[in-house]
């Protein structure tokens, strides 16, 4: 016998919280694209540079990179074919794997990062990080922590 739980609707201060983050989340989201858009990125494109310049040799697997950016492997694959043609990643044969395949920051990519972080950082400075204090940062920093450890653990998960 299935036990009926009873809906815990959000209260009034809940609700607004939430909503208030979900329009943070969706406009800074925005503005952060259209500061990008005067050097040819997407939010998408600036994410899997950013971890391919962070990763070792300069390459991941499309695999780890699918995981990193939440994207299915299908969109990272239509994704990185956009990047090639732009000169930004190439893709490689995986030596140990033969199905495999690495994304590759090319030369030209690794430059497009030294050139738009200053710009993307700056954006994120003017549209979040400025406007709050060092105290709300840490508050909001510890306040988010347990969300996005809850979330990573339900990963892959249905």
């Amino acid at each position: 016998m299935e036990t009926e739980t009873a809906t815990r609707w959000l209260t009034e201060d809940e609700q607004c919280t939430w909503r208030a983050h979900l329009d943070v989340s969706r406009l800074l989201m925005h503005q952060l694209e259209k500061d990008l858009q005067p050097f040819g990125l997407t939010n998408n494109d600036y994410e899997i540079l950013v971890n391919l310049s962070e990763s070792a040799d300069l390459r991941l697997r499309m695999s780890d990179l699918a995981a990193a950016t939440l994207q299915s492997k299908s969109r990272l694959s239509h994704q990185i074919t956009r990047m090639e043609s732009a000169g930004l990643v190439r893709r490689e044969n995986c030596e140990s794997d033969r199905r495999g395949l690495y994304a590759v920051l090319t030369d030209q990519g690794m430059e497009t990062m030294r050139r738009v972080a200053p710009h993307h950082v700056a954006s994120v400075r003017k549209h979040f990080i400025d406007l709050m204090t060092p105290e709300a940062l840490g508050d909001l920093r510890a306040s988010l922590a347990p969300v996005a450890d809850h979330l990573r653990g339900h990963r892959g998960k249905s």
